[in-house]
């Protein structure tokens, strides 16, 4: 049966996380006059966004009992959105002067990950929200009661008593990169050199004077290649496919760096052998083939490789997982299925209980931070019985529509949560749910060309660009927050 919203507007809300997601869902709970409790494991704010330089014992990911480190930050990483394009839509990215002279800020347009961190510092400090986070607090259980609350087991790093409460409702908001996806090659037990996944790269001087493959053709592998062709002997790229401004092959810019297709097998001199029959004899392979916030679940087998053609390596395979919540109990309502969360209304309410459970942030492939923030408002308007969702029935049925059309267009289960291809109309769609102030059309073409630039300038675009005078709308954009804050 459908839950029943009852009279009283106002709860109290347990959030899983003290990331972007979950800071600024704590921010629009409280607006909203609830109460709110943001549990989060590590010792300080910031969720992905902060840095260490420290490694796991296994740098490939694989040792179960292996140290865990859930930074995957890399010394030298800037972001690939724009300052103006990151920010909360209340709250801009602007640089801003610190009397902490240690605290140094970044003013590049497309700043270092301190300076992201150092942000949403900033905001918590502004809003309040530090008074609500419990830090190096773990949630081992989050189950609901007869009653209707959800009991909420966590328990302190440093010690091993658990505590139990009791909220009205709960926002998971526990990221996305935490666990590596690792690739199978074929011939790897019996490879000698040294493996390691990019979650563990944090600079270059281990790979001086080495000879080093990286998988992949994200932008965790062209940042990294091109970092560390300063200091290797050789950098070689294996990747399924190039775009319009790659060519396979050396590459122009630098003169020990090359692009492969996949790699066929590997072998016991230390030869590595790509699917175009060149050999290099390597001393590294970096797996830069990605995340998911989950627990392995299952090796594809070859006859489904052959049919999914977007995950085959050469003859080797993508060991999957999938998202794990395992504090989470609901009884099999929410289930997950090849990384789709479901069933889930707009990604974000399980219909048999919404407002009372709700997810922020699984939708990836987008500007991260204002979908956030509108995914929180509808989730706060909605638990004061300011916003009305619709029936159970009617959430329901637009689930099963969305997951038809996923299916009728053949994108697996795993690509639910990818909204590149509509994240625009989706923001537009939680707008006009919120009431909240349209999104600015510069930001929509702003993101546009920023994606464009990665394309054709993969080495400059974070320094050079064509879009001033979109930066220039922001900036007025942003003098009505300055204003009403003075």
């Amino acid at each position: 049966m459908p839950l029943e919203l009852p009279s009283i507007e106002f709860h109290h809300v347990a959030v899983i996380g003290a990331g972007a997601s979950g800071l600024v869902a704590a921010r629009e709970l409280r607006r909203e006059g609830h109460t709110a409790v943001v549990f989060e494991r590590g010792d300080q704010i910031g969720g992905v966004w902060v840095y260490t330089p420290e490694v796991e014992s296994d740098t490939l990911g694989v040792d179960p009992h292996r140290t865990f480190v859930h930074c995957s930050l890399y010394e030298s990483l800037r972001t690939n959105l724009p300052r103006q394009v990151m920010g909360f839509r209340d709250y801009p990215f602007v640089v801003r002067e610190d009397d902490d002279h240690e605290r140094s800020r970044d003013t590049r347009r497309f700043p270092g990950h301190r300076d992201v961190l150092m942000y949403l510092q900033d905001f918590a400090r502004e809003f309040g929200i530090d008074e609500l986070v419990r830090l190096e607090t773990e949630v081992v259980y989050v189950g609901m009661v007869e009653s209707g609350k959800w009991k909420v087991k966590s328990r302190k790093r440093c010690g091993s008593a658990i505590m139990e409460e009791y909220f009205d409702a709960v926002v998971v908001c526990v990221g996305h990169y935490w666990e590596p996806r690792l690739a199978e090659i074929s011939g790897i037990d019996l490879w000698p050199g040294k493996q390691m996944h990019s979650h563990n790269y944090r600079i270059p001087e281990p790979f001086r004077d080495k000879v080093v493959i990286l998988i992949g053709n994200s932008v965790s592998a062209n940042d990294i290649s091109r970092e560390i062709a300063g200091t290797a002997k050789e950098v070689h790229l294996a990747c399924r496919t190039v775009n319009e401004h790659q060519t396979m092959g050396k590459q122009a810019v630098y003169n020990n760096m090359w692009c492969h297709p996949m790699i066929k097998s590997v072998h016991e001199d230390g030869t590595v052998l790509f699917q175009d029959g060149s050999v290099v004899l390597a001393d590294f392979i970096m797996q830069c083939t990605g995340y998911r916030k989950f627990h392995v679940q299952h090796k594809i087998n070859r006859e489904l490789n052959e049919r999914i053609k977007d995950i085959i390596y050469g003859p080797f395979t993508f060991t999957r997982y999938k998202y794990h919540f395992p504090f989470l109990d609901t009884n099999g309502i929410v289930t997950v299925q090849d990384n789709r969360v479901g069933p889930l209304y707009k990604h974000v309410f399980p219909p048999e209980l919404a407002p009372w459970l709700s997810f922020v942030g699984l939708a990836w492939k987008v500007a991260p931070f204002p979908m956030f923030e509108l995914q929180s408002k509808w989730i706060a308007g909605a638990l004061h019985n300011r916003i009305a969702l619709p029936s159970q029935k009617k959430m329901m049925a637009d689930v099963k529509a969305f997951y038809s059309s996923l299916e009728a267009s053949g994108k697996p289960y795993r690509y639910t949560h990818n909204i590149s291809e509509y994240q625009f109309e989706y923001i537009d769609w939680l707008v006009a749910q919120c009431g909240a102030p349209a999104h600015e059309e510069w930001r929509k073409q702003m993101y546009a060309a920023t994606k464009k630039s990665k394309i054709t300038r993969p080495n400059s675009y974070r320094d050079e660009w064509e879009d001033q005078h979109l930066v220039w709308q922001a900036n007025q954009d942003f003098i009505k927050f300055t204003v009403n804050k003075n």
